[in-house]
């Protein structure tokens, strides 16, 4: 059977208008993520994202450093945007997530990024840092599918995600490609002022892996739809690393898909922060292979 993206459906029976008009109601006071700042967007107030009415884009492109099953012979079609909702001080892309570096664009301009990556031979339409621009996206889609979209969506977020939000999103996203990144809400303060990070991301994954299950792949091994976890390693945090793979293993599915990232450098504030302020050793990146293993976790990636 020919794979169809769930937009089209959504599209297609009208579910899609009315999500992007319940979406854009939600910015006159905005509860879009889960630091429920209610500011009204439409009247130029900025919360934690500062972002308005319009989306801001740093960057657009075919990318080929993403997991293989996104990337294939055409890479993924990756939209950067601009600003974030978390906020990690070790962001390693500071200057598009905390200085907002980019352009704000219409939806018109976002749906033709969308088309363009299809049309350059793109597999996916990869969405990078997506929380708060959700209506945004929601608006651009409906605009890409009636000029001929039909490639898989990729959410591609840090997991601190509303339900509310993620609701929006069911039948709509394809593959959902969330960063686990800490269980200790002391560290989750520490680094990204979020003492709820670690049970908004548990809430959050569950959600996107009962709508769109265990990662599925086609014959020329791209993915189409399903979960994809990332972990970022972190230095000293090895027991954190642990109890995430145990979550993913016994309350996700011990088939999800999982990316042990081994890529972290001290970018952003995080030389004030000795305890990150270096890198991961080997011996950690070994032993976090094997507590993934441990834990019943055979689809990975590192």
């Amino acid at each position: 059977m020919e794979f169809q993206p769930a937009y089209i459906k959504a599209y297609t029976s009208g579910d899609l208008d009315q999500k992007i008009e319940q979406a854009f109601n939600a910015l006159h006071n905005c509860t879009l993520c889960p630091r429920q700042c209610k500011v009204d967007r439409f009247s130029r107030q900025r919360g934690i994202c500062k972002t308005g009415i319009q989306a801001k884009v740093a960057s657009y492109q075919p990318h080929f450093g993403e997991e293989e099953v996104l990337v294939g012979n055409g890479g993924s079609g990756t939209i950067f945007f601009s600003n974030c909702n978390l906020m990690c001080n070790f962001c390693q892309n500071f200057d598009i997530s905390h200085s907002g570096q980019g352009e704000e664009v219409t939806d018109t301009q976002l749906a033709n990024m969308m088309i363009w990556l299809e049309n350059y031979g793109c597999h996916n339409i990869n969405l990078v840092t997506p929380s708060h621009v959700v209506p945004q996206i929601l608006s651009a889609l409906k605009i890409a599918i009636e000029n001929g979209l039909s490639i898989p969506l990729v959410y591609n977020t840090s997991s601190y995600d509303s339900f509310f939000t993620l609701k929006l999103l069911d039948g709509i996203i394809d593959i959902y490609m969330p960063d686990f990144k800490f269980v200790d809400p002391v560290q989750s303060e520490l680094t990204m002022n979020a003492t709820d990070y670690p049970e908004i991301a548990k809430r959050a994954i569950l959600e996107m892996y009962r709508q769109v299950g265990d990662l599925v792949i086609d014959s020329k091994g791209i993915a189409q739809r399903g979960l994809i976890v990332r972990h970022l390693l972190m230095p000293g945090n090895t027991k954190e690393t642990g109890e995430i793979f145990e979550f993913l293993s016994n309350s996700v599915s011990k088939n999800t898909f999982t990316n042990i990232m081994n890529q972290y450098k001290p970018q952003g504030t995080a030389s004030q922060s000795p305890e990150i302020n270096k890198l991961v050793t080997d011996t950690e990146f070994k032993h976090a292979i094997e507590l993934a293993r441990l834990s019943g976790l055979h689809r990975l990636v590192y």
